[in-house]
């Protein structure tokens, strides 16, 4: 068997693959200002089942564009997650990324409290004073707790990227976020994971950029 390559130079490799997607989706449509996120998903995992797997709360994406735009931030529950967002178009527009998982303070209030350092890590969001989208790819511990401090009225959000991966309690935190009036885009279901988090935060920057949207 002869195996046949396709003759594509290093720069058109994302647009190809884009095209691909376009092609495999045999003309479905999808919202405008969702389309993208969509594809990138689809395109960081191979996995056409993110096409109706997320769900986006009304008016999500803009009000995510226009906290980004006034400088938001953004908290992960991984650095895995954290590596992979564009830091440098969020710094054009006076975003920082944080993730407190290795924080000293976070582990010991984990410790102290008998729950996960994702958990804390939502609590030490809290804290801080500027406008924040939560990005979570791995630990649902952390949605669930930032349902609490949402109910709690200690945090509301800009918007919640709530897409961890996994078997326990997953799908539940997820329909948990789904139920706030809190700006979401959910994963349905127990697919997900850190690059797809970082993935969702680099479609919205790049809508903003206008650099890489295909």
């Amino acid at each position: 068997m002869k195996v046949q390559l396709e003759n594509v130079s290093p720069h058109e490799i994302e647009k190809r693959s884009f095209e691909i997607i376009t092609e495999e989706l045999k003309g479905r449509r999808f919202p405008e200002d969702q389309e993208l996120i969509i594809k990138r998903c689809i395109h960081t995992s191979a996995d056409f089942d993110y096409a109706d797997q997320l769900c986006f709360s009304e008016g999500a994406v803009e009000k995510a564009l226009c906290a980004i735009r006034k400088g938001a931030c953004i908290v992960t529950d991984t650095q895995m997650a954290r590596s992979g967002i564009n830091k440098k178009v969020l710094a054009r527009h006076g975003g920082e990324v944080y993730c407190f998982m290795s924080d000293e303070d976070v582990a010991e209030k984990a410790r102290k409290s008998g729950t996960t350092r994702a958990a804390a890590c939502m609590e030490k969001a809290v804290g801080l004073d500027r406008e924040v989208i939560i990005a979570v790819g791995n630990a649902p511990t952390a949605l669930v707790r930032l349902y609490e401090l949402i109910e709690e009225g200690k945090i509301r959000p800009a918007l919640i990227i709530g897409v961890p991966v996994g078997f326990v309690n997953v799908v539940q935190s997820k329909e948990l976020i789904m139920e706030t009036d809190v700006p979401y885009i959910v994963a349905r279901g127990r697919k997900g994971g850190s690059n797809i988090a970082a993935c969702i935060c680099n479609a919205l920057l790049y809508i903003l950029d206008q650099d890489r949207g295909y």
